[in-house]
Parts: structure tokens; C-alpha cells; sequence
């Protein structure tokens, strides 16, 4: 048995400062302690690996390659073991006790400039020092890989000295036992410290057993190869980290090194929990590097509209503070999360040609988000556009079709992309908007949702197609090859009528015109102002009503000349003008139905009762 020796030594000024730093304002939760020492064993264990295949004599070598942590809640402690790479005392010296080698000094540097440091990760000296945070003391029993190396404790409170003595009977590696503060005796519970290490250290590369139970049971599956892992493992995988009991509809797994180091792999979910009530889901992609979680909620590493994913982006590449805590360089992880988000469009749009009928449910769960997409993402909007599906007048009832598949039947006159708005089907196909699009055999896109009025006012273009509403008033279709039927009022006569129609509707309608699209129906009101979607119009009809002032909509009127109705209205307004009156606010008004834009039913219903009077005399 060797003679214990004893050295005392006291921190460079440098540490001082950090320890300071650290134990006050650093970190913003202490429990980070525990995912920093974890961090550094699993750097140990990962220098002694690589160390065994050049070297031949090993001390301890038969010591496993894990990481033991053992809590004591009578002694008030909280213990950290690693078979690794170990230290001698020159070691210990410059790795806690000096600032060169912790890898503070640019820390520190940076601080007192003002920038924020990086580069910071996985450098043993920085975080050991957050276990002061929590210590009173902290001994630190190591023996070092090489045979010929001291039995060593080194043992400090924080305050300003340290001491490295000599004992016998350590084992290869480091031993890290920390007595805990008063305020921080909640480190020695096992339930607490396991909540803790699952948490941030599930996927650490070796086995870390908390009293003896293995904790890390779940592999870190992206970062090995597709081909290695089967179906099993992925839903496997998918339900431990969403903590989900669904089966992933759909999931992207790759690996990149350029133009930034990426292991990702992310599921889309079976179910949209968002559409049973339960509130704005959070995001669930956690930011992981080097399998040690950064951030299991990262709210700006991808887009809000991709909240719905789950699983995990490791990038050995992000330069982190020294808490690794806070993501610094913007640029990068904006650079992370667009290479991500343009991998899922990809995967989705892929899937959506490969397996339809799959989509097709994907598409029925979560294109509230797609559509949140396309109305707040210009950068990702185009990959968003082509996701879309809508039901149009070509498809059947309940089938849809795509913005691409459009526009691949479009006439090869067509210059534009059009859709119309209602609540139905139905209402669509029964109402006057769709007939002259019928006529020239131009397909209309159906849209049931308010958003979807949204939506295709902020696409605006597709294939360099203009995205138009089908009740805009200055629409350009050209002649139909379908013959009109019946005989038309004459250009003079169509010419006093609307001037008839106008001064008796007044200024509840904008211009009173004839046109070519109607074909069966007697009149269609139009929208006047490109920038006012039909639901823009109700909720600004809706606003100014509340506010007691006169409705702010008017839409134009088209007419048919060649309606039955519109040839008996024009001779009535001679020989009834007071009847013809009341017909031609009905007009207007069965118009504004179809529109969706009747301002008071009751109104519409009284009239109509004045009509039935009309017929039964």
C-alpha cells in the first residue's frame, strides 16, 4: 500500500469567475447537472473505446463500458461512475482546476465581449462544473486507462481550493459523488433522478443504470442504417418517444453529412389530436446532439404548421452554449430546420403518388395544417400548394384531385386555375356560379372551408397559373359551343332593363350588366373587388352590422337576356312597375342566396309571402 501524499492547490481566477457564473446565472434549471456528468462519462467512455484499439495494456480491462449512477437519500448524495479513459494528476490539474484545457477561456472571453460562445459541447472541464450548483462538495475518484498511473481524489466545495490526494483501490475511470446542498436534496431521490435521465439521456451510446436498473433501453435507432432496423422497431421507437399508442401513418428517416451534419427521424402521427378538442398541439420533434437531448420542444426549429410531427433531429454540428441550453447561431438551425421541413414535403408529396388511399387519410386528419402552411409559409409554399386536394367538378362526389392534376387537363386556351366556394356540393353544383364553366367545359375546383378561401388568396399562382375565383365579376371565358336557347331581349332593350334594374335595387348592387356565362339561370351577383374573398365579405358585412353601420358589400349583377323570367320582368316593369319592383328585389336577393351574402332572411321570407299573394290572384 503506497503513503498517501496530499496536494492543495487553489483555482486560477478564471475558474473562480466561472464557478460564479455557473452556480448563479448560467443555468436556468439545476437538474442540468445531471445530463452535463452523464454527457462527460459517455465522452469518457467513448475516448477509452477508441484508446483500446491502438493500445494493448489497458488498467482494469475487463471493467464494462457503462455508466452507473447511484443515489443516496440518507447520506444526501448523488453518484456518477464511468469505466473510461480515467485521468492522472497532470490531467485533473488542467482539466478542473485550470482554464486552458476546460474549454472556459473562450467561454469567458466571449461573455465579457458580448457574443455568444460556441463550439462548447462535450468539453469535460465545462460541465463538471455545473454539479457546484447543487454540491457542497464534490470528491472525484479516478484511476487513468494507463497501467502506471496514481490512485487519485480530487476534493473541492467551490469556494476557491481544491485538493488531489493519493488512495488505493480505485477503478479505471471516474467516480464523481457529490453532497448535495440542503435546497437540492431532491437529487437524491431515485424517482426524481430517473424522471431526469430519461428525460435527457435516453439515448446515450452506453448503458446508464440508476441503483443497479438499466435505464436506456430504447436504442437511438436514427443513427443507424434503414436497413438495420425493422417495422417493429420504428412503431417501437415512434410510441416511447410521442409517447403515442397509435401506429405513424407515415415516417421519414434519413442521415446527411452536407450541407449539415443531420440524423433525423420524424413520424407523422395516426391520429390529429387537435381535431377531438384537446387544444393547439406543441411541437414534437426534440433537438437532440450527439444523442443528448437539447431541447424536446424546439418552437423554432420547424415551421408551426409542422407541430403535428413527432420524433427526433440530432446534428453534431450545432453549436450550443455552454449550458446546451440555448441554440446560438440562427442561421444554422434555420438552415437545419428548412433541409427537415423540405425532406417531409418531399415524403409526403412522394407518398401521395405511391399510396393515394393512405394519403387520402393523411389528407382527411391533418390539412388544416397544410393549409396553415400555404397561408403563413411563403418560403415552403409551393411544396405546400402541391399537397392540396380538392374535390372538383370533373371528380366524383367525395373524390379530389391536386392542383398538378389540374392542371394537367386545362385547356391548352385556359390561363387560369379556377375554384368556387360554398358549403357543399350541392350548393355548388346547383347553384348559377358553376354553368358557364360547364358550358366551355372548364373544370372548377370546389372548396367547402373558410380557410380554403384564405388559402387560395395567398397562393395567388400554381405552375405559373393564376389561382381565380369563379364569381369574379371580370372573368374572360370566351364564346361556349353550347347553343343558347330561347330568344334574347334585344341590345336596346337588355340596355333599359339593367338601367331599370340598377335605379330600383339602388345601392344595395354595383353594376347591373348582361353577360354571356349564365345559361339556365336568370341572374348571378358577382364579386366586384379581387381582394375581398367571399368570407372576407361576410365578416366585413358582419362587423359593420355590429357596429350599426349600412352593409359595406355590393356585388354586381349579371343578367341573362334570354331567361324567361328576365323577358316577362322587362314587360312587367311597364305594365306593373310596382309588382316588377317587388320581383326585382327578389331577383336580387335570390342572387345574393346563391352568393351566400343575404343580409336578412326575414326580409327575403316576406317578400317572398307577397309573391305567393301575386300568384293566387
Amino acid at each position: 500500500m503506497s503513503t498517501p501524499t496530499t496536494d492543495k492547490h487553489a483555482f486560477k481566477a478564471e475558474v473562480k469567475q466561472l464557478l460564479d457564473i455557473v452556480i448563479h446565472s448560467l443555468y436556468t434549471d439545476k437538474e442540468i447537472f445531471i445530463r452535463e456528468l452523464i454527457s462527460n462519462a459517455s465522452d469518457a467512455l467513448e475516448k477509452l473505446r477508441h484508446t483500446q484499439l491502438t493500445e494493448k495494456e489497458i488498467y482494469d480491462d475487463t471493467l464494462s463500458l457503462e455508466i452507473n449512477v447511484n443515489t443516496d437519500d440518507k447520506a444526501k448524495t448523488i453518484t456518477f461512475q464511468d469505466f473510461g479513459i480515467g485521468m492522472t494528476r497532470e490531467e485533473l490539474v488542467q482539466n478542473l482546476g485550470t482554464i486552458a484545457h476546460s474549454g472556459t477561456k473562450a467561454f469567458l472571453q466571449a461573455i465579457e465581449s458580448g457574443q455568444k460562445p460556441e463550439g462548447l459541447i462535450g468539453q469535460f472541464g465545462v460541465g463538471f462544473y455545473s454539479a457546484f450548483m447543487v454540491a457542497k462538495s464534490v470528491k472525484v475518484f479516478t484511476h487513468s486507462w494507463r497501467n502506471d498511473a496514481e490512485h487519485l481524489i480530487w476534493t473541492s466545495d467551490g469556494s476557491g481550493n481544491y485538493e488531489v490526494e493519493t488512495t488505493d483501490g480505485q477503478r479505471r475511470g471516474c467516480k464523481i459523488v457529490i453532497e448535495l446542498k440542503d435546497d437540492a436534496t431532491e437529487f437524491c431521490i431515485e424517482s426524481k433522478v430517473k424522471n431526469i435521465i430519461q428525460r435527457y439521456s435516453s439515448f446515450v451510446n452506453f448503458p446508464v443504470n440508476l441503483n443497479g436498473e438499466k435505464l436506456n433501453t430504447v436504442q437511438a435507432i436514427w443513427t443507424k442504417n434503414k436497413s438495420e432496423i425493422t417495422e417493429e422497431q420504428y412503431t417501437e421507437f415512434y410510441k416511447y418517444q410521442a409517447s403515442a399508442y397509435d401506429e405513424p401513418m407515415f415516417r421519414l428517416h434519413f442521415n446527411a453529412d452536407a450541407p449539415i451534419a443531420i440524423n433525423a427521424l420524424v413520424f407523422v402521427p395516426g391520429q390529429n389530436t387537435e381535431r377531438f378538442g384537446f387544444g393547439r398541439i406543441d411541437p414534437g420533434v426534440s433537438l437532440y446532439c450527439k444523442q443528448v437531448l437539447i431541447d424536446d420542444k424546439p418552437e423554432k426549429l420547424l415551421p408551426d404548421w409542422l407541430r403535428f410531427l413527432r420524433g427526433v433531429i440530432d446534428s453534431a454540428d450545432l453549436p450550443l452554449n455552454i449550458s446546451r441550453e440555448t441554440m446560438q447561431d440562427s442561421a444554422l438551425v434555420n438552415k437545419l430546420g428548412h433541409v427537415i421541413t423540405k425532406r417531409v414535403l418531399k415524403m409526403l408529396h412522394d407518398e401521395s403518388g405511391k399510396n393515394p388511399e393512405l394519403y387520402e387519410k393523411f389528407y382527411k386528419q391533418f390539412s388544416a395544417f397544410i393549409k396553415e402552411g400555404v397561408a403563413t409559409d411563403h418560403t415552403h409554399r409551393e411544396g405546400l400548394a402541391k399537397l392540396l386536394r380538392y374535390e372538383s367538378s370533373l371528380t366524383e362526389a367525395g373524390k379530389t384531385t391536386s392542383l398538378e392534376d389540374y392542371v394537367t387537363r386545362m385547356k391548352e386556351s385556359q390561363k387560369d386555375i379556377y375554384y368556387l366556394h360554398a358549403l357543399s356540393r350541392s350548393a355548388i353544383e346547383t347553384g348559377p356560379y358553376l354553368e358557364a364553366f360547364k358550358a366551355r367545359g372548364i373544370e372548377v375546383l370546389f372548396v367547402y372551408e373558410a380557410i380554403d378561401e384564405f388559402v387560395m388568396s395567398y397562393l395567388v399562382n400554381f405552375k405559373e397559373k393564376k389561382i381565380v375565383a369563379a364569381d369574379q365579376a371580370d372573368l374572360d371565358l370566351g364564346e361556349t359551343d353550347k347553343a343558347p336557347e330561347g330568344q334574347s331581349l334585344s341590345e336596346s332593350e337588355a340596355s333599359d332593363f339593367t338601367a331599370w334594374l340598377r335605379q330600383s335595387l339602388g345601392e344595395r348592387v354595383g353594376k347591373v350588366e348582361t353577360g354571356k356565362r349564365l345559361v339556365e339561370s336568370p341572374v348571378i351577383a358577382l364579386n366586384n373587388d379581387k381582394m375581398a374573398t367571399p368570407a372576407m365579405r361576410r365578416m366585413m358585412k358582419a362587423m359593420h352590422q355590429e357596429q350599426g353601420h349600412e352593409p359595406l358589400v355590393k356585388m354586381d349583377l349579371e343578367i341573362n337576356p334570354r331567361h324567361k323570367l328576365i323577358q316577362k320582368l322587362n314587360a312587367l316593369r311597364t305594365a306593373n312597375p310596382e309588382k316588377a319592383k317587388v320581383l326585382a328585389e327578389q331577383l336580387a336577393d335570390n342572387a345574393m342566396l346563391a352568393a351566400g351574402l343575404v343580409e336578412d332572411p326575414r326580409v327575403l321570407v316576406n317578400r317572398l309571402h307577397q309573391i305567393l299573394e301575386f300568384a293566387a290572384e
